[in-house]
């Protein structure tokens, strides 16, 4: 009768250890799926708007400080970029460009000035884009102007010292500035940023030689394009 029992409780016990060994471990378990996950573990998402119809007073303070740090005179070293050339995007008229890059000499708190002009069958875009030496309390500014290609030509729009359009102000780690013509908003309270930003515009315009050293750059983008060039791109993209 005892060697009965013993065989019973033996089984019983190799039993429970094969119902053991069958479960998973706390480590083998398996990671609960995202859609399991709680939605306090979902990442967050978040979006910064920036009002450049309107700015606040604290986007205003960030441009206007901008702008006045700008020398009205730059003093730029001798040395210079220029780059002209064609642009063919796909679902977008075909256009021209202009970029030219100058460097400041050591001394002025700026470090280099690009401008670019380009144009095409809607829009003649004119944009100065400065780079700040020490970048503490912000990286670059970029004053643009746009006029549509029907009312003036590029050599115009850089004669008649064209008024800008858009200011905008990129700072490392931090937020962007910017204020941007609208048609459709009262921007009296902006008209000094404008005037401001457009004067600057103008004295880089001569500044950077745009009608004497390097007119006839400007002047090519008046040309008209070879005849039959329309036509060799459209067979050229055929597959």
């Amino acid at each position: 009768m005892l060697k009965h029992t013993l065989t019973i409780a033996i089984l019983l016990a190799g039993t429970a250890c094969a119902a053991q060994d069958q479960q998973p471990s706390p480590a083998q378990q398996p990671e609960p799926s995202p859609a399991q996950q709680q939605p306090g573990n979902k990442p967050q998402v978040k979006i910064n708007y920036r009002n450049v119809s309107t700015p606040g007073k604290a986007a205003q303070v960030v441009i206007t400080g901008a702008l006045a740090a700008i020398p009205a005179k730059p003093a730029f070293s001798p040395d210079f970029g220029i780059a002209r050339g064609d642009t063919t995007m796909k679902d977008a008229p075909d256009s021209k460009f202009v970029r030219l890059r100058r460097a400041f000499s050591p001394e002025s708190p700026l470090m280099t000035a690009q401008y670019s002009i380009s144009t095409d069958s809607t829009n003649t875009i004119e944009l100065l884009v400065l780079r700040m030496r020490d970048p503490k309390e912000f990286h670059e500014i970029a004053i643009e102007d746009r006029v549509s290609a029907g009312a003036a030509a590029p050599a115009t729009v850089i004669s008649v010292d064209t008024p800008v359009s858009r200011v905008r102000i990129e700072r490392l780690g931090k937020n962007s500035a910017g204020l941007s013509r609208c048609q459709e908003t009262d921007q009296s309270a902006y008209e000094p940023v404008f005037r401001h930003a457009s004067e600057i515009m103008a004295q880089y315009r001569a500044a950077l030689g745009l009608r004497t050293a390097f007119r006839a750059d400007i002047a090519w983008l008046n040309s008209a394009p070879p005849a039959g060039a329309e036509r060799k791109k459209q067979t050229a993209r055929k597959p």
